[in-house]
């Protein structure tokens, strides 16, 4: 296997802006600082997610965790629908999407007869059969730092990334860019502040702050993806079906769950997992829950206001901010930069993305990020890096990482266990695949000529859905 890779090197300020991008799940860990003047501190909410919920254990010791930390070789598994190509061509491309370039995956356990599948895994396999299966091995001689990449705190790196090339963007694209990220955080600004409020120890009514909070998602789609992901942690948390005891067992937190939330809530998520969608009211959340888990609808409400609260203040605000003393009625984009470059950041990624040149301007915003956490990866000993916004087993391949991985096609068995079949000699190449190779690609520009942006302040509303996730399965 050719493992010729660049060597990457990140700026001081570089390093730092990707640091506060990880959660660390090790133990003794030093939590990101975050805003004044909050109810509770990230170290309460940890400790008590931690101690207070039925699953709370697996965050500081599932199999995903314990995998990393054991030294021992990692095994992953990842399904395309290219193996033909790759098989013929003999390189692996980025993927970008939440896991920042890393190529998607799920772990895998060995054991004596064969490699069995993660929760996550075992879907994939069962929800996408036209797929092909490939299997990595990733040799590692010490313990892997338990540092997960936590998209919902990219806001930052996006920022910074737009700040460092906006020259490519034309003046009228620019300002364009600016009015549209302002005006829509004040439409929205009302349930943002209320958001602070809340997080400040506000009790506010669950049932009607939800049903605003769903009709705010279109203006600032980011708030979509956090309250996804609030939801999808209050119920690999809480759940207790024999099922997700099942995967406790194995050290797992149960995937299916918030799968099966995702694809009940948005009719479209199996076309393209497209969270900007995500935005059930009240009533329809408690629907969806007693759907999958009927016992967990009573406590939802209230639990996902004041989580969700807390995190939209620590992913939003600089650190530097008091929580209790912003709003967001009258900011203008650099004053919203200076005092919410979390946000800032945020809007401007899916912003962007509804440009009619984004095709051209894919590589030039998305490309350095995926570079940087390569450089950011490998300088702190992560060739596997997760999906840290909780351990649940979204798992990549850093194809950046200098020794590599060896890497086979594989078979399932009637028992669900992976076995190798060919090894394939693959080149890891550190550079995004092409835009038209992605599910956004495909599903956001399917001809070459798609449309083109109008002319009002808000010439970044999309024409379809902002805010959605390159990767196919997240």
């Amino acid at each position: 296997m050719d493992h010729n890779v660049p060597v990457f090197c990140l700026t001081r300020a570089a390093a730092s802006l990707w640091e506060g991008a990880h959660t660390d799940y090790d133990p003794g860990h030093r939590l990101p600082p975050a805003p004044r003047g909050l109810a509770a501190s990230d170290a309460e909410w940890r400790s008590f997610l931690e101690e207070q919920t039925p699953n709370g254990w697996l965050l500081r010791s599932g199999s995903l965790l314990e995998t990393l930390a054991s030294g021992r070789p990692i095994y992953l598994m990842h399904t395309t629908t290219y193996l033909d190509a790759i098989r013929a061509n003999r390189h692996l491309y980025q993927a970008a999407g939440c896991l920042v370039g890393a190529l998607y995956c799920a772990p895998l356990t060995r054991e004596p007869d064969g490699l069995r599948p993660h929760n996550l895994g075992a879907w994939l396999l069962k929800t996408k059969p036209h797929t092909r299966t490939i299997v990595f091995e990733v040799a590692c001689d010490r313990p892997v730092p338990a540092k997960g990449i936590d998209y919902l705190r990219l806001g930052g790196v996006h920022l910074r990334t737009y700040l460092d090339h906006r020259a490519v963007l034309t003046t009228a694209e620019d300002d364009q860019l600016r009015r549209a990220a302002v005006q829509r955080v004040r439409r929205a600004a009302s349930v943002l502040d209320l958001l602070l409020s809340c997080a400040c120890g506000t009790d506010l009514p669950a049932k009607s702050f939800l049903d605003r909070l769903a009709a705010t998602v279109p203006a600032v789609p980011f708030l979509g993806y956090l309250y996804f992901e609030v939801v999808a942690e209050y119920l690999m948390l809480y759940s207790t079906s024999r099922q997700t005891k099942e995967c406790a067992q194995a050290g797992e937190m149960n995937n299916r769950l918030y799968k099966d939330l995702a694809f009940a809530a948005v009719q479209t998520m199996g076309h393209l997992f497209d969270l900007a969608l995500f935005r059930p009211d009240h009533d329809r959340l408690r629907q969806l829950i007693e759907q999958i888990e009927p016992g967990l609808a009573a406590g939802v409400a209230g639990y996902i206001l004041r989580r969700l609260a807390h995190l939209f203040a620590c992913v939003a605000l600089a650190p530097s901010q008091d929580a209790a003393a912003v709003t967001f009625n009258q900011l203008t984009f650099d004053a919203l930069a200076q005092v919410a470059p979390g946000l800032a950041g945020q809007m401007v990624f899916r912003l962007l993305r509804t440009s009619p040149r984004y095709p051209q301007l894919f590589p030039i915003f998305e490309q350095p990020k995926a570079t940087a956490v390569s450089a950011y990866w490998n300088a702190h000993g992560i060739p596997t890096p997760f999906n840290g916004v909780i351990p649940k087993g979204e798992i990549g391949l850093n194809l950046a990482w200098p020794s590599g991985a060896r890497v086979w096609t594989a078979e399932t068995c009637q028992r669900g266990l992976l076995h190798p079949t060919e090894e394939l000699a693959l080149t890891f190449v550190p550079r995004l695949a092409d835009l038209r190779d992605t599910a956004l690609g495909r599903a956001r520009f399917p001809l070459p000529d798609s449309g083109r942006a109008g002319t009002s302040d808000d010439a970044f509303t999309p024409a379809l859905p902002a805010a959605v996730s390159i990767s196919p399965n997240h």
